[in-house]
Order: C-alpha cells, then structure tokens, then sequence
C-alpha cells in the first residue's frame, strides 16, 4: 500500500518548520550530479514536489521545471510562491504512483523522502517504472531517502517538540521490527484569539536499506546506479543519514 499524508493540515506551516533547511545546497549539489554525468537537463519533473522548495529555485537557475505532489494544499502554496518568484511552473496534483503525464522529461527528482513515503514494493515498482517511462533516453533520476539507520535507529520510537512563533507541534515516533515502517503522529498547537487549535497528521515511512533499493531500480531497467552519501559524491557509511541514488534511463 502507499500511504501518504495530504498534508493537509501541515501544508500551512511547512514552510516555518522547515525553515531551517538549506535547499540552496540540495540544488547546487544536484547540478554536481549533473556534472558528474555529463549531463545538461532542462526539462525537469519534481515529483513530491511540496510547497516547491526545490521546484521554485531550480527554475530560477533556467531549468523548465513541473512540479507534482499528491497534496492540493501544498500546491497551492507552491504556486502563490512561483507567482511571487515570477516563474511560470506546472504544478500537478497527482499521486506519483500513478503519474499520467505528456511527454518525456531530461530528470525526474523526488527530494526529501518522498520515496520513504512507498512503503510496498508494488507501490514503489509502479513509481519507478512510472518515472523511467515519462524519462527521455538517458534522462537522469535523482532520489534520496531517509536512510534505514535515521528512521530505525534516530526518529525510531521517539518523540520530539518544537516551538516556533508560538506555534507548536508534537511529533510521536513508533517504530515497527516486522514491516521496519515508523509511524508518525504529528500534534500541531497553533494559537487562535485566546486558546489554541490543534490538528493532526497521520505519516508513515519505510526504513529501505540501499542495496534493496538498487536491485528495483535494476529491475526496472536503470543503469549507470550510483548510491552517495548525502550532499557529497563519497559512498554512504553506516551513519549515514540522508542517503542519494541516480540512475540513467538506457
């Protein structure tokens, strides 16, 4: 089964608590992969695509860029952002797993765990075959995952808070042995007048180990696989925590 939030709820803070993060690294470090490859894409398909973290900046660096995401919620903040950036992107509400698009794209790239998110592999099998279908002939695929030693072993059974402009959330880990998913439930405190509103989320993502993840990539007819530890072109390490993988469509 896939199982992903709509994001419904977390759509509107997204962006605040995940400010921290640095997504002008994450785009330089994929035009390192392009280099590495030899490789000079421009028609570029964001699955997951959120509300455009990546999307938005790399089409400020000249790439056509399409995003698609499952949650309406955070396309719509994705698109007020590429108006306000003066883009012009394609943002599909789609769920990636069953992309019905037009035409061929030179990379498709699926940021931040998106792929943690396909939790069976008939799920995932029926993304990857979807991405090397829509690829044109040696068109590139980039993803990256939580690794299987982060959502074991750091997020694992735990929980975590965080407050930021007075708005809180709760994050509640349980780690499963037997299907080696964690389930997450998100418990967001947002102020409304005098009192607060709570909502919630419901996540779950799978623990992959990358030599699994590899083989369906093979199977699904990709060549030229590599595997890096994150942000660097060296080969992950058990400690490992955010881990990439590229592959080439034959």
């Amino acid at each position: 089964m896939f199982y992903m939030s709509s994001y419904n709820g977390f759509a509107e803070f997204y962006d605040l608590f995940m400010e921290d993060v640095d997504y002008s690294a994450w785009c330089r470090y994929l035009e390192e992969i392009f280099e590495l490859y030899g490789i000079k894409p421009m028609r570029m398909l964001d699955t997951a695509c959120g509300t455009g973290n990546i999307t938005i900046p790399m089409s400020l660096k000249g790439y056509d860029m399409w995003g698609l995401d499952l949650s309406a919620d955070m396309l719509t903040i994705a698109e007020s952002k590429a108006r306000a950036s003066k883009q012009k992107i394609k943002f599909l509400n789609q769920d990636m797993t069953e992309m019905n698009l037009k035409g061929k794209y030179d990379a498709v790239l699926c940021m931040c765990d998106g792929v943690n998110y396909v939790y069976d592999e008939e799920d995932l099998m029926k993304f990857f075959n979807a991405v090397y279908k829509n690829l044109g002939k040696r068109g590139i695929f980039i993803f990256d995952i939580s690794s299987y030693n982060k959502i074991k072993f750091i997020l694992g059974s735990n929980t975590f808070h965080e407050e930021k402009n007075n708005k809180h959330y709760i994050w509640n880990n349980n780690f499963d042995e037997v299907s080696e998913t964690v389930e997450m439930e998100l418990i967001f405190f947002v102020p409304q007048g005098d009192l607060y509103r709570k909502f919630e989320e419901h996540h779950v993502q799978k623990a992959y180990k990358n030599e699994y993840l590899t083989e369906l990539l093979k199977k699904t007819g990709f060549v030229e696989i590599k595997v890096f530890d994150g942000f660097s072109l060296k080969k992950p390490c058990e400690n490992s925590e955010r881990i990439f993988f590229t592959a080439i469509k034959e």
